[in-house]
């Protein structure tokens, strides 16, 4: 199988990353990315859904470039472009000639393709995961006290980008016990020494969540195992369906075939594709036993199955992999165009983009418009997009219940005095409302994405004032 010469590939990659950063640049911040920037403003050990890493991202990218969109997002698509040199130097060493069509699988999914410029927890844990992915790779040939502790290192990283990072410890424990070569390293110190200093890298997320009674932990982990069948069967449906959107259909195929093919390599390369990416599959489709499974969840077993769809046969390639490149790199240009332009007139319910990005500054200056004393909402991301997208002159405030518990858990100082008069922005039919001073829309042109009501609020507390770009 023929691929394109070393430089035309990384200048495909150069020109991609290009485009990636000119997105980054043009598009405006969805609310989940105004919260995680907030987040940026005050630097925390631990926060209430999240470890910190993406606020440390964020942190750096808008202190090289402004506190922008783009500087927001800056490390988005940078991290994108070296983890797929990362991934490619992975496939390679498992099955030479086939890196440069891994790293293509891999951005030609929409869940990268779109994702990498979307600044969120998973952003840092598809590339740490990548890295770490690299390195147990690394070992399997040069099995060195030097790789193990930068395996250690990389996997402390992993930890302090997201809480399902655990999952790819459990995987690779399994890939170690189950396996000869595996057992042997084992026997030595080193894989416990890297454990050792990746939970130590980890230990300012658990000190702070052991002062703070364990929040993110049992946030994360907590949930009710009611099994419903017709709930279930939902789910599952929908976590099939948007996987194979997100990964795109025929990528989506090909990683399925690819990992199918491997159950019968027991090479220590191949076991640990499959460990990889079994172990978060089994615990996703468990998961939709109860609850849905969010389509971001599983990005992080892109990297692993890519790999293994480019290890498949080169017949089953030769037929298949340029459909799928060309449908997949297809599919993200015309996700591109929409977010940018939205040439195509798609209702609301079904306009993934606008839905995230369209119309938060009117709605906050709209909102904003009679100069309250402050402004609330009961919900997290709109007080977000308040606060980044906002008259200046109006303060955002936090208050935290059982329904908003989040402001909390931040160290930002006091709003206003309680008793204070302002007003709070909600979506919610059947929320409480002291006076109604109006409605407002978030729309697009003629769209409408979402009606709002204006109630006056009376602050219970001091609550917490949100920072402003």
């Amino acid at each position: 199988m023929r691929t394109a010469p070393l430089p035309w590939a990384l200048a495909a990659l150069l020109a991609l990353t290009l485009l990636r950063l000119a997105m980054a640049a043009a598009l405006p911040l969805a609310p989940d990315e105004a919260y995680y920037f907030l987040w940026a403003q005050h630097l925390q050990p631990g926060y209430y859904d999240h470890p910190p890493m993406v606020a440390l991202w964020i942190k750096a990218g808008t202190a090289i470039c402004g506190k922008t969109p783009f500087g927001v997002r800056l490390l988005g698509p940078l991290s994108a472009a070296l983890g797929s040199v990362l991934l490619w130097a992975t496939a390679e060493r498992l099955a030479p000639g086939r890196g440069l069509l891994a790293a293509l699988l891999l951005n030609a999914t929409l869940m990268v393709g779109a994702g990498c410029i979307i600044i969120t927890p998973d952003t840092p844990l598809i590339f740490f995961w990548t890295l770490c992915l690299y390195l147990c790779v690394r070992l399997i040939s040069t099995p060195a006290p030097r790789w193990w502790l930068a395996l250690g290192l990389a996997t402390g990283a992993l930890l302090l980008s997201k809480y399902t990072s655990v999952l790819f410890i459990a995987a690779v424990f399994f890939w170690l016990l189950f396996s000869p070569w595996g057992r042997r390293q084992l026997a030595t110190p080193w894989p416990w020494a890297a454990i050792i200093l990746a939970f130590a890298l980890f230990a300012p997320d658990i000190a702070w969540n052991a002062a703070h009674g364990w929040v993110s932990y049992l946030k994360q982990g907590g949930r009710e195992a009611l099994f419903d069948p017709a709930r279930a069967a939902q789910f599952l449906a929908e976590l099939v369906g948007g996987q194979a959107l997100l990964a795109t259909p025929l990528i989506a195929w090909l990683a399925v075939l690819g990992v199918w093919h491997l159950r019968g390599d027991a090479s220590p390369g191949a076991r640990l594709l499959l460990w990889v990416t079994l172990v978060p599959s089994a615990v996703m489709l468990e998961y939709v036993i109860s609850s849905r499974v969010q389509g971001n969840w599983a990005a992080i077993v892109y990297p692993s199955a890519c790999i293994a769809a480019a290890m498949l046969p080169a017949p089953v390639l030769a037929r298949w992999r340029k459909p799928a490149l060309r449908l997949g790199f297809g599919i993200t240009a015309l996700v591109y165009v929409q977010a940018v332009a939205a040439p195509i007139a798609l209702p609301a319910r079904l306009d993934t983009a606008g839905n995230q990005l369209a119309g938060w500054r009117t709605l906050a200056r709209n909102a904003m418009a009679s100069h309250p004393a402050f402004i609330t909402s009961d919900d997290y991301a709109t007080m977000a997009a308040l606060a980044v997208e906002g008259l200046p002159s109006v303060k955002v405030a936090g208050f935290y219940n059982r329904w908003q518990p989040r402001w909390r858990y931040f160290s930002y100082p006091p709003a206003v005095a309680p008793g204070t008069m302002g007003i709070m922005l909600t979506r919610h039919p059947d929320a409480p409302c002291r006076k109604l001073l109006g409605t407002i829309t978030r729309h697009r042109g003629s769209e409408v994405f979402a009606r709002y009501r204006l109630c006056a609020f009376k602050a219970p507390q001091a609550g917490k004032l949100l920072p402003r770009p």
